[in-house]
Parts: C-alpha cells; structure tokens; sequence
C-alpha cells in the first residue's frame, strides 16, 4: 500500500473518530509454537509459512532487479521497517507485510545474526480486531519484547513476546490500549514506545494546526502508563522545533538516546512531504518534553519515486542507533516491490558544527566480499573518462579515495553501458556547500533507457570536510538500489532499473582540472541467502 493511501486510511479513523472492529476471518495460516529454543527451530522446520516462503524466494530470485544483500521480504509486497530491536543475541526486524491471500498489512518478521545474513520467520502479528496492523516499534526488557503499533480501526495497539523468536505475541487487553474517539486532542498513529522512569511511554505521530497560516505542523502527542493497559494523555512532545516543513506529520517516530552518555536524544521518523528526517535534542524528563537543537535529512527530495522512505531504529548498546528504512520502486515488478536499505549507524559526530550525526554501514557486510580487485593510485587527467576495465558488475561494493583540488567536480559512475548510454553517476564537489563544505550527488536520470521508469531527481547532500580532509567513499550497488556513504557522515541512496545486461562498468572523471585516485577496492557481493 502507498504512503498516499495510508494517509487516506488514517484521515478516515481520524474524521470518524470511531473504533471500528475487523470481523473479517484470518487467511493466513497461524501456528502457536513451543516456548524454547530447541522445540521453536524444530516446529519451524515443517512450518507450511516458511515452506511457502522458501518457494517464492526462489521463484522471485530469478528477477534481474531483485538485490541480493538487501533485505528483500519474502513474498507480494512490503511497506514500512517496524519494531528493529536486539533480543536474546539476536536481531529482529518487522515490517509491513501484505500476503497474497489477505493483503492487508500483518506484521512480517526476519531475524538475523549479524543484521546482514537474514532469516524469514513466520508471520508476527495478524489483524483482528484491528482491521490492519500499520506502523510502529518496540521495547526489549530484561524477560520480554513490547510491540505498540498502529491498528487501523482500533487505536493505538500493545502486544508482548517473550519467547526466544519472538514467535507469538499476545494483545494486552485484546482491543486498542489507547483507542479512538470523536474530538480527541491529539492523533493516532505509528506509535513509539519507551520506559523511562516508573512509566511506559507511548509517542504517537500527527499534527497540530498551530502553524503558518493556520496550516499543519509536527506535534508528536505523549501518553504514559505503568501497566501497559491504561494510558494517560500528557501533551505535545516537542518544543522549539524549527527544523521541519510546514505539513511535516512525524510519522513512524523512533525515540532513543545517542551519544557514549547518552547525552542527546535523537527522534527519527518519516515525512509524508520530505522523506526520512531525524532530531537531535535534549530529553527533559521533568516535563516530558524533547528539546530540539538539531534536525537533518535521510533522503533529499520527495520520498517517491525510488527515495528512502520510513525508518525503524533500536540503540546498538554502544552509544549509536541502528537504522533500517525501505525504499520505493520506480519500476513495476511482479511479485514484490520495496526494499529494505543497509543497515545504517548513527552516532554523535564530535566537533561536528551543522552535520552533528556519522553515518556508517552496521552490520557484517564485509562477510560477503569476494573476489577482491584492487587499483592502484593513479592521476585522472582532467576532462577524461577513464574505465575501470577489471572492475564490473551489478552487486558490488566500493572503496575510494580520491584528493580533488578546490572548487572541483570528480565523477564516480556505475551501472554503466560500455559506451556509457545508460550509467548511474556520483559526482562528488568540493567546496560547493554551506561554509565550504563538499556535495554529494546521486544522479540516477540516466541510469535505464526502459520506457516504464519513473527516475527519482538527483539525491544531493552535504557533507562537512575537515580542511583538506580526502573524500572516502563507500559505495554499495545491488542490481536496483546504490547506496553511498561519504567520509563517514552522509548517505545519499536510490533505485535504479539500467535496462542493459552489459550495464555493469565502473569509470571515473575530473572535470575541468587534474585529481588524484590514491586508492580504489572492489569485492563482488555474495547473496545473503546463499550460505
């Protein structure tokens, strides 16, 4: 389902204000498992879900434009990352699933190891009596997981789990925990949860009309309970925040400290005009407010087509944030369509003065490098392409260096034709920013020559350089997405479709001036599903 028509769906709940329970029966196959470990992965081995899905993985797989090291989930179609969280050694990751048999959104579930290799898992959560089960996150404590979440029809939902995979869930009290009314303050949905204190706290995303004119903004509406039952209204959450657009709604927030300390809080979440979008600030627990100081983006343009659209976000324990968002198709495809971004670390940035968050690839991807080509330092002469011959393919990683001289544009381009009639191009600028800072740009305008592509605008960020600080690039591309990380603190991301089979070339250029490659590495990437 479209963002579009999720806020169609919630505007109606919200017009109506009325609690609308789902009498229609359940499609989907449901088991309840055993409660250990052992008897869990035996019960999973003859399960009828993981047998289906198993079939439609592999029929799917043959999809030219279905990545390989992306999470991709098994079946139809998929929507927005939900409830990313660490239990018991493990990682989980759930999401809007659509089954083929009953495509209204059922909570899907994948775990992993290493948040790169993934595992399907059955279903988690099916609707009933919400009408669908929308958005929303997770709490681990020390003897089980809670999952609050967005029921269409119903309200702000709870469910609790507890055994080892997270297997079977139970709904507290069996109906909205916080339910839907005629004339209520505040809005409901994609909630968030926390504890802070002797209270649970649930963050639920909307607007108030307090704006420019009279039009929308972002409020983030806090309620708090100690029994996970009954939940007491507080306020609007935010204060002094100036870093979003007028119309901005705060979708699918994830609240979590960041910082070795702890010391700042950051909110991210999901524009319906903009995109991913995060806040940095400060958490005053006395009142229950989150004082904003700062704000950024995680995509740069309109989520659709192509763009990285909502996160889900769980603390590492190590003082960053863990961030997992999918991403929209510009491409028809059968049988599926969204994926699942990198894995992405978020940690504070010292020093750092407008760019305040590092962004770096999480997980083990490293464990799915192969054949290892390695190009020397070299001049790329100004104004020239130059091919990278032993370089190519369609799922591969990228390590570059490369010392521009000021005010220069180098080009770094993927996906290539061998006459370069379809390519996918990364211009790295220097000194073009705010401050002198250096511009990323992921221009995916001439990347498929297929008539039924619909290109995304070029990404274009900043990225805050210290001085004469090289450019260090790390770029990821898997058949339909690129993903490039920059020094360390900036991501820009895109889908692509290149129409071509001999579209694989890698080639670099200087434009107007001389610049230096001190180093280039390249590894085929191996699927995460062929172990």
């Amino acid at each position: 389902m479209t963002a579009n028509l999720k806020n169609l769906c919630i505007g109606l709940t919200a017009l109506t204000g009325a609690v609308v329970a789902s009498t229609e029966a359940a499609k989907v196959p449901q088991s309840t498992f055993p409660r250990t470990l052992q008897a869990q992965e035996e019960a999973l081995k003859t399960n009828s879900l993981l047998e289906r899905f198993g079939k439609s993985r592999k029929e799917l797989s043959q999809d030219r434009y279905r990545p390989l090291y992306h999470y991709v989930n098994p079946e139809h179609s998929l929507n927005d990352p939900n409830g990313l969280c660490y239990w018991q050694g493990r990682w989980h990751m759930f999401y809007q699933a659509y089954p083929p048999e009953d495509p209204r959104q059922h909570w899907g579930h994948a775990v992993s190891d290493d948040l790169i290799h993934w595992r399907d898992l059955p279903y988690a959560i099916y609707p009933g009596p919400e009408q669908m089960c929308y958005s929303g996150s997770t709490l681990v404590e020390e003897n089980r997981v809670i999952a609050a979440y967005h029921g269409i029809g119903q309200g702000t939902m709870v469910a609790v789990s507890s055994d080892p995979l997270l297997l079977n869930w139970e709904k507290v009290t069996g109906k909205a925990v916080i339910p839907l009314k005629p004339g209520l303050p505040y809005n409901i949905f994609d909630p968030c949860i926390w504890k802070q204190g002797g209270y649970y706290y649930i963050l639920t995303a909307g607007v108030q009309k307090v704006g420019p004119g009279g039009k929308p903004i972002r409020a983030e509406f806090l309620h708090r309970s100690t029994d996970l039952a009954t939940w007491e209204y507080l306020h609007s959450f935010l204060e002094n925040d100036q870093y979003g657009l007028v119309g901005d709604d705060g979708a699918c927030p994830y609240f979590w400290p960041i910082g070795e300390k702890g010391e700042k809080h950051i909110l991210l979440h999901f524009s319906h005009m903009s995109g991913g979008k995060y806040l940095l600030g400060d958490y005053d627990t006395q009142r229950d407010k989150f004082v904003v100081t700062d704000g950024g983006d995680f995509n740069f343009g309109n989520w659709g087509p192509c763009g990285v659209h909502a996160p889900s976000a769980a603390p590492d324990g190590k003082g960053g944030v863990i961030a997992i968002f999918n991403m929209n198709p510009g491409k028809p495809t059968q049988g599926w369509n969204q994926i699942m971004t990198l894995p992405r670390r978020l940690t504070l940035r010292p020093g750092g003065t407008w760019n305040p968050l590092n962004i770096e690839p999480a997980g083990d991807i490293e464990s799915l490098r192969a054949d290892h080509v390695r190009v020397e330092s070299m001049t790329l002469p100004a104004n020239q392409e130059v091919v990278i011959e032993n370089v190519r393919g369609d799922a591969l990683e990228l390590t570059a260096e490369l010392a521009p001289r000021p005010n220069q544009t180098i080009e770094l381009n993927v996906l290539r034709s061998p006459e370069g009639k379809e390519v996918t191009r990364i211009l790295f600028m220097r000194d073009r920013g705010y401050r002198g800072a250096a511009v990323v740009s992921l221009d995916t305008s001439r990347a498929s020559l297929a008539a039924d592509v619909t290109h995304r605008p070029p990404e274009t960020a900043q990225v805050e350089l210290d001085g004469n600080e090289p450019l260090k690039v790390r770029v990821f591309v898997d058949r339909s997405v690129v993903e490039v990380f920059v020094n360390g603190r900036q991501c820009v991301a895109a889908r692509v479709y290149p129409e071509r089979k001999d579209s694989v070339g890698v080639s670099l250029r200087a434009q107007g001036q001389d610049a230096m490659l001190t180093s280039l590495a390249a590894w085929r990437m191996q699927s995460i599903w062929e172990r």
